[in-house]
């Protein structure tokens, strides 16, 4: 008989400590869904930061650069143009990065300000200004759109939305930058 209630107690504690760990892991996953993660921030470009892309030196070139940011790793690139393509690649559209891209209005075209770097789904984008930059298209990013119009204005570029840049306009933008340079102030 003394065997018989140590079993039903053993059973009792058994279905106890099962329900406990069920309710456990139920309540986690109640709580991950309630999780939201604080977006990550731009981070600083140094003198010997190369391009993801090409391996350039990012600070040889003038221009606005970009940077895909993630919780576990920072992506650099000399150019808008080379974040934007390496963002269009199709193993890239699922990854969970934020990018960003220097604010142009803020910022010095020879020395862009890390201080001021934008959102880049947010910002305003001038192609076919003719400034020099690095490889391939240059895109001036600006965080107000007045800013961006004055650019196209003085330069005879155009602007862009994030959401209308592709690999075709960025291989046609590239072929058209080959032409003329300005410098930033349209001359």
């Amino acid at each position: 008989m003394v065997g018989v209630v140590d079993m039903r107690r053993l059973r009792k504690i058994m279905v106890q400590a099962l329900f406990l760990a069920v309710a456990g892991l139920v309540i986690t996953g109640c709580n991950d869904a309630d999780k939201v993660e604080a977006p990550v921030e731009p981070v600083g470009f140094q003198a010997g930061d190369e391009c993801h892309v090409c391996g350039m030196l990012i600070a040889e070139f003038p221009g606005p650069k970009g940077q895909a940011v993630a919780t576990t790793e920072v992506r650099k690139f000399c150019s808008v143009a080379e974040m934007m393509g390496w963002w269009l690649q199709p193993e890239n559209q699922n990854r969970s990065y934020e990018l960003y891209v220097h604010d142009m209005a803020r910022s010095d075209w020879y020395r862009p300000d890390d201080a001021h770097l934008i959102n880049a789904r947010d910002a305003w984008y001038v192609a076919g200004t003719g400034l020099e930059g690095a490889m391939g298209a240059v895109l001036a990013t600006f965080a107000d759109e007045q800013e961006a119009r004055d650019l196209a204005q003085r330069t005879g570029g155009h602007v862009m939305r994030f959401d209308e840049i592709d690999q075709t306009f960025l291989s046609k933008a590239a072929i058209n930058h080959q032409e003329d340079r300005l410098s930033p102030d349209g001359h």
